[in-house]
């Protein structure tokens, strides 16, 4: 059984992610980075599904079980644990969370000392460590060795201060009107906290989690509240979070959502306007439209393309020396400021960008037109290798031949398939798609 996904350990709690799984996982792990503790210590955090007190609780039991001292400080962002994890000097964090899922599932991420995700190659040695039943044994400790763990409740202050550092101290939000949609999760607390700290007239929608309603027709996902409430109120700008808040989705003053290619193109700008963005480029992924490239060339900046997941847009930002990048869904990573995408650090540079432009969010975050481009995820029962699906090949041909831009994949995380088309003629872009689904659905639903 593979363990890690696209991002961390990831599925339904209580039937793949069982208590004793994420025991066994939270050991494997604990002797991973035990190679190279400094403090003996790892942090713990979740979002806010019913299953994290059974996750959590495991977890706890695991690291204890071998000696690792743990601590606990509940809901907060999965950017939180990042920060706070390396602003605490702990050796490793760990988030509970399944992000933009619904609250049947839930996960286990994880990040090193320096508050950074584990490469693929580290989630492979725990994996290997998972499946040695000889080696958890003999990890286990006995008597004064056991580790202990606590509880402490006051860290939001410190994520509320690296929050409002990431805005320009010489503006504030003072006649700013926002609507927010914090998806009933880890971000209910914090998100209208800072920004009513900045100066903002605060609209709070779906912060009142109770285990099972997290991101529930709501949040990054779900906007039709946010969009409806910005033109109700008439507010400045509208900002949808997911479970975790490490996702970003906008809505401007028209009530209207805001592509996450056409996002990261306006702030990359503003960005290089400013001096500030490094390396000559941004990162974003094979999903992102062919639009934001051909802009960023018209900018004089290159546009680096990574795998899906955030944690591959930020390889390849270290690789290059780039502070910025992020991917369409909304993960926008400010590396200056964040160690991983950070929904209400990538609102702030959107609300900075908006005040000294001095533009209303439907014209600063539209610098560029979109080529035509459509995803649809197919629910499957089996992920067979693409290669091996008979007749596939002549059906790509047939998109290579007419200019149709396509990625094909399976999710990291679900039984689904992700079809991306992307082509200038988006009738014919249509059709193909049509034609693509059928015949998947009929491949792989058999």
């Amino acid at each position: 059984m593979k363990l890690f996904g696209t991002d961390g350990v990831r599925g339904e709690a209580g039937s793949f992610l069982t208590a004793e799984l994420a025991m066994k996982v939270a050991m494997a792990a604990g002797i991973y980075f035990k190679k190279h503790s400094t403090n003996n210590k790892i942090l713990i955090g979740k979002d806010t599904r019913r299953s994290g007190y059974m996750i959590e609780s495991a977890i706890v039991s695991g690291l204890t079980a071998i000696g690792y001292d743990v601590v606990e400080i509940g809901p907060m962002p999965t950017p939180a644990i990042a920060f706070i994890t390396e602003n605490m000097r702990c050796d490793a964090g760990i988030m509970i969370s399944a992000s933009h899922n619904s609250f049947e599932d839930n996960g286990i991420k994880f990040f090193d000392g320096h508050g950074d995700k584990l490469s693929s190659e580290a989630e492979k040695e725990i994996e290997l460590i998972y499946k040695n039943q000889a080696l958890l044994l003999d990890a286990q400790v006995t008597a004064k060795k056991i580790g202990k763990a606590k509880r402490i409740d006051d860290v939001i202050g410190r994520y509320i201060v690296q929050l409002k550092n990431s805005f320009p101290r010489e503006i504030s939000l003072r006649g700013m009107r926002i609507v927010l949609d914090t998806a009933n999760g880890a971000a209910y607390k914090v998100g209208p906290t800072v920004l009513e700290e900045l100066g903002a007239d605060v609209i709070v929608l779906h912060d009142k989690p109770d285990g099972f309603n997290i991101n529930e027709g709501c949040g990054a996902l779900h906007t039709k509240d946010l969009c409806e409430s910005v033109v109700k109120f008439r507010a400045d700008l509208g900002i949808a979070l997911d479970g975790d808040a490490d996702r970003l989705v906008v809505v401007d003053e028209k009530g209207e959502v805001v592509d996450g290619d056409q996002l990261l193109g306006a702030l990359a700008s503003c960005m290089n306007d400013n001096g500030v963005l490094k390396g000559g480029g941004i990162v974003a992924t094979v999903m992102s439209n062919q639009g934001l490239e051909d802009f960023m060339v018209l900018k004089g900046l290159k546009l680096f393309r990574s795998d899906v997941g955030d944690k591959n847009v930020l390889e390849i930002m270290k690789k290059e020396g780039i502070n910025f990048g992020g991917e369409q869904s909304g993960h926008v990573i400010v590396n200056d400021y964040a160690k991983t995408g950070d929904g209400l650090v990538s609102a702030l540079q959107v609300l900075a960008m908006m005040i000294t432009t001095k533009q209303k969010a439907s014209k600063a975050l539209r610098p560029f037109n979109l080529y035509p481009q459509k995803l649809v995820n197919i629910n499957i029962k089996v992920k067979k290798e693409l290669a091996s699906i008979e007749g596939l090949s002549a059906k790509l041909k047939v998109l290579d031949e007419e200019h149709i831009r396509h990625l094909i994949r399976y999710s990291g995380t679900e039984n689904k398939l992700r079809i991306l088309l992307e082509c200038k003629d988006g009738k014919k872009m249509s059709a193909r798609m049509d034609e693509l689904v059928a015949f998947f659905q009929k491949d792989l639903n058999a």
